[in-house]
């Protein structure tokens, strides 16, 4: 450890600690809300439709830099990283919610019952993002400082990188915004005006219950660069064992006559692929991601401990307090302590939130335990690697049985379990948010303190909003649809079911696992196969041509290191690119949900049908094609 402590006090941040710049200003919170409520709305529809959120940290950074440098002609690089550490709390705190409580919308109207109180959405958003603010503040100086050098914050490093760049805010911003653009315009041509569909889809001839298909958007385009060709592929590859090998097996199975297969209630021969794939398919996905999540979750156990232990000493050490130095000022341990029981209290006593006094309990115990392992996770290999499903579906085990043996079953119990499941989930990834900001923080020389009390504004801001944006797509295509299949919710809704009531396949669900077992054997990841084979391959499919695109420069990179810089330009200018087509579908389809339910129909009545369909998407491919691979770049 000596070398860590010896590389700490080597560390100067680019702005030292005795330089007072602009940081915490009016004009950082109200941008920084802005783009919290923008990037969480944006982010909640993309994981409602895909499975999967992207970082907004990066993508704020540079609308913030185009702003406040090229609009207002500002210049503070500590107002710039105050922007996107409130912006990138809404990406965080809407992937927790919508992982989770859309499945109170699916129980609400399968049990006939009310929609999910509006109030109850926001004061659990509040609690779970707070609860992951206020711990990660004491783990700061052991994950951040003490660590520098050892951890690396992968998606902190990068947004650093970017800061301190900043004289190409200007021309990054752009980028992005044009992305935000077209994607915008995309997506209101063909779920606005209905010019072609967004989906096409064709059966395989000869093929006895094989389909492939395709929603070509500009939100799964994007991901599907950012991602990589390799995840992609992963990815797909789960999506032909779905689609091209379990379906057409159980529709020629279901040919030889009147078989009738449990959950289905109707035969095989009468349900056609889409039906094969949502009584059958979708539970052996289920069983492979749960197996996914929790194996990913034992093999950081050795991770998990070390870190909380060095979490306990430092507690004990009283770390967190004070400092006159400007860098190293946190939050005193005193606001933190009596913040934590405050947010404990609530949840025990308000009726809004059916946990009770062992339910708040148990959030404190999980929460800080997983949000010290989720921000230790995120610091070694990354945010999209940090295993918060994983975390989700083993307190919802946990607290289903503790639930259940205590006599708190049934209906009211399920949504017990799936609110302390659902305030764990936002914990995990708002503390794996806010280290790595911290970590931008740290390396641009920010005020800790600060930076802690804007992500507690993004929180709000956040908070605020997610209820109403929940409420309101459900209400225009409800949750579990095809245009919204909620994918990660429905399967947290599985394991509280089959935990609570014994009512799941079993057998489907451990084929799944019994995949997912395979794939680790051959030393694959299994979380993207498994999300692969649970997702329709329309989802797979678009996502791989992204992939394609970002895997061509990753090739070029490989083979011309003399050009590196020239090459990683344009996979940086593709990434911008991406995140803005990711918002600008994200954004017009909160506007259509708000058309939908208001009853207002913008479609003109022009139908290019699959041709049309196939053109446009070949347009947008070659507009992220313009701005990644063939991207002009200056030495």
């Amino acid at each position: 450890m000596s070398n860590n402590a010896e590389g700490t006090k080597e560390h100067q941040p680019f702005i030292s600690s005795d330089k007072i710049l602009p940081e915490f200003t009016i004009t950082s919170i109200l941008l920084g809300i802005f783009l919290a409520v923008v990037f969480g709305a944006a982010n909640a529809y993309l994981g409602l439709k895909v499975g999967m959120t992207i970082s907004a940290s990066i993508p704020a950074a540079v609308i913030s830099m185009g702003i406040i440098r090229g609009v207002l002609k500002k210049e503070s690089i500590l107002e710039n990283n105050m922007v996107q550490t409130i912006g990138s709390a809404g990406e965080s705190l809407a992937a927790g919610a919508i992982f989770t409580l859309p499945a109170l919308y699916i129980w609400s109207r399968e049990w006939d019952l009310g929609a999910p109180n509006l109030l109850t959405i926001t004061i659990i958003a509040l609690c779970g993002g707070f609860l992951g603010v206020l711990f990660m503040i004491p783990l700061r100086k052991a994950l951040i400082v003490k660590e520098h050098g050892v951890l690396p914050y992968p998606e902190g490093t990068a947004c650093a990188e970017v800061l301190l760049a900043g004289e190409e805010g200007g021309d990054k911003a752009k980028t992005t915004f044009i992305g935000l653009g077209i994607g915008s315009l995309y997506k209101f041509l063909t779920g606005g005006f209905g010019i072609f569909p967004s989906r096409v889809e064709t059966r395989i001839p000869g093929y006895k219950g094989a389909a492939i298909g395709a929603d070509i958007m500009p939100a799964l385009l994007g991901v599907g660069f950012i991602i990589g060709p390799q995840i992609s592929a992963y990815m797909l590859a789960g999506a032909i064992i779905g689609w091209l090998g379990f379906i057409p097996l159980i529709a020629n199975i279901g040919s030889v006559g009147e078989v009738i297969m449990y959950p289905a209630s109707v035969p095989i021969n009468e349900l056609g692929y889409w039906g094969i794939w949502d009584n059958y398919i979708r539970y052996v996905g289920a069983g492979a991601v749960a197996f996914g999540g929790i194996f990913s979750l034992v093999k950081s156990l050795p991770l998990i401990v070390q870190t909380f232990k060095d979490a306990m000493k430092d507690y004990s050490g009283g770390i967190g307090g004070n400092s006159e130095k400007r860098v190293d000022q946190d939050i005193s341990m005193k606001v933190v302590l009596i913040g934590t029981l405050a947010v404990v209290l609530a949840m025990f006593m308000l009726p809004v939130i059916p946990v009770g006094i062992g339910g708040a309990l148990l959030i404190a115990i999980f929460g800080f335990f997983f949000a010290t392992v989720s921000s230790r996770i995120v610091g070694l290999v990354g945010s999209s690697s940090n295993p918060v499903s994983g975390m989700t579906i083993a307190t919802l085990v946990i607290t289903g049985i503790i639930f259940k043996a205590t006599g708190n079953d049934g209906q009211t119990g399920m949504i017990a379990t799936l609110t302390v499941g659902a305030i764990i989930c936002i914990i995990a990834a708002m503390a794996g948010d806010t280290s790595q900001d911290l970590k931008t923080g740290f390396l641009v020389g920010a005020t800790p303190k600060k930076q802690q009390i804007g992500e507690a504004i993004g929180v709000i801001a956040s908070a605020l909003a997610i209820g109403g944006v929940l409420t309101l797509l459900n209400n225009a295509w409800g949750f579990g649809s095809q245009q919204l299949p909620a994918p990660q919710a429905t399967l947290m809704r599985l394991v509280i079911e089959g935990v609570m009531g014994g009512s799941l396949p079993w057998a489907l669900v451990f084929t799944g696992v019994g995949i997912g077992i395979a794939i680790e054997l051959l030393g694959l990841p299994v979380l993207p196969v498994a999300i692969g084979l649970y997702l329709p391959i329309h989802l797979s499919t678009p996502i791989m041509v992204g992939g394609i695109l970002r895997g061509i420069l990753n090739k070029r990179l490989e083979k011309n290191k003399d050009k590196k810089d020239k090459i990683k330009a344009k996979i940086d200018s593709g990434i911008l690119y991406a995140s803005g087509l990711i918002a600008g579908e994200g954004l017009i389809g909160i506007l259509l949900a708000v058309f939908a339910v208001a009853g207002i129909k913008l479609n003109l009545g022009i139908d290019t049908g699959q041709i049309g369909s196939l053109l446009f998407f070949g347009l947008l491919t070659a507009s992220l094609y313009k701005y990644s691979i063939g991207k002009k770049t200056h030495s």
